[in-house]
């Protein structure tokens, strides 16, 4: 089965989101089984959450990628859209598969294996890209409103949260949800299906 309607999709992550990267790894496996076209977009959790009141460990998370996200938006900003998927492999990769918590060693490799110039990395520490990830946050809020996170998708004009899913399904499996998310895009008036979570990521080699 295949959408040839639909063939363009807006994937909004966040490199630190462990979620966003399950449904990214998802959204791969799509692309290989039905007629669709992902186009990948940088939203910030750092912005969405920069004014509320977070408790002290997920405040010092915040703090934490926040030089990251600094970095990426730089990179898309000077190398273009198509800069974004490999940029955001490589983060992912060294972040969720190897758990890596030493960010700055972390972005550092990244940027290179993307094939970025080290000038890059001069944006962790340029708060003038502070205004950037405040745009891209908005305009993801515009679209979805401002009580969701990451991952956000647009399916056929229609955005978002989610899909949420462990482990990410493969093969005709990551077909049949992206049908699901199809259907319900296209359903008018359709806001929320939800359950609470019962594990954790579950990452594949």
């Amino acid at each position: 089965m295949s959408t040839p309607d639909i063939a363009d999709v807006d994937f909004y992550f966040d490199p630190a989101c462990p979620w966003a990267w399950m449904a990214s790894r998802w959204m791969m496996e799509v692309e290989q089984v039905r007629d669709v076209r992902v186009r990948w977009r940088q939203m910030s959790l750092w912005a969405l959450n920069e004014d509320k009141d977070l408790d002290e460990g997920y405040r010092a998370f915040q703090d934490k990628i926040h030089p990251m996200s600094r970095v990426v938006a730089k990179a898309i900003a000077e190398h273009g859209d198509e800069i974004a998927k490999p940029l955001y492999d490589a983060l992912g990769e060294r972040i969720h598969h190897e758990g890596r918590t030493d960010l700055e060693a972390v972005v550092s490799e990244a940027v290179a294996q993307a094939g970025l110039p080290e000038s890059v990395l001069d944006g962790a520490d340029d708060a003038s890209w502070d205004a950037v990830l405040r745009a891209k946050q908005q305009g993801v809020v515009e679209l979805v409103g401002d009580d969701v996170g990451t991952p956000t998708i647009t399916i056929g004009g229609t955005t978002f949260f989610g899909p949420v899913v462990s482990p990410a399904p493969q093969g005709e499996a990551a077909g049949r949800l992206w049908d699901g998310c199809v259907l319900v895009a296209g359903t008018d008036g359709f806001f929320e299906l939800k359950r609470s979570r019962d594990r954790d990521p579950i990452f594949r080699a």
